[in-house]
């Protein structure tokens, strides 16, 4: 936990892809997160199916970083794709890994989500479902504002960069709400 003024955010982002837009969004967070916010990122690919045969012998080293990582940030920040309008089956692996007792580290964590695609509503359907994941395990996601980048091809550059001035004039917006929550969450 950070001290009463500042917050350390865990990014994660539901793409494995290389070149993926949400994983842009996410570090464009990191350059545009502000004073007193941290954004680290943490990459979900080597965690693998969940299997509850596996869980019984022990959670895999992968699965134990993830959840010692979300346990130890003051909020967690998700960037989702959507795909067949819902999550990204890797994502919703990766919450269900860390949310297995004991002391699953999502209860009481104040969560943002966001999302990319190359679609005109930018990943609105994918965050909701990932919203109604979060019911459960009690942890408390931001309503407002909702960042849906739509047309991503077109706000990002070749090199992964936001360039859209409007887009990442929102999410700066967003990341601040986002602190304030945050705060507001702790205390």
């Amino acid at each position: 936990m950070s001290d009463s003024g500042s917050v350390r955010i865990l990014g994660i982002s539901g793409s494995l892809r290389r070149g993926a837009f949400n994983t842009s969004a996410l570090r464009a967070a990191q350059e545009l997160a502000p004073q007193g916010m941290t954004i680290d990122l943490l990459g979900i690919g080597d965690i693998p199916l969940y299997n509850d045969d596996v869980r019984a012998q022990g959670f895999p080293p992968a699965v134990e970083a993830l959840r010692q990582r979300i346990k130890a940030a003051d909020g967690l920040l998700f960037a989702t794709p959507e795909y067949n309008y819902s999550v990204p089956g890797v994502l919703k692996n990766a919450i269900d890994w860390a949310s297995r007792p004991p002391e699953q580290p999502f209860d009481g964590k104040p969560i943002a989500i966001m999302g990319a695609s190359g679609g005109v509503l930018g990943t609105a359907r994918a965050q909701y479902h990932l919203r109604q994941c979060f019911i459960f395990l009690n942890g408390h996601v931001m309503n407002r504002p909702e960042v849906m980048i739509g047309q991503a091809g077109s706000k990002f550059d070749a090199d992964g960069k936001l360039t859209d001035q409007p887009t990442r004039e929102f999410l700066a917006g967003m990341l601040t709400a986002f602190k304030a929550w945050t705060l507001r969450m702790r205390g």
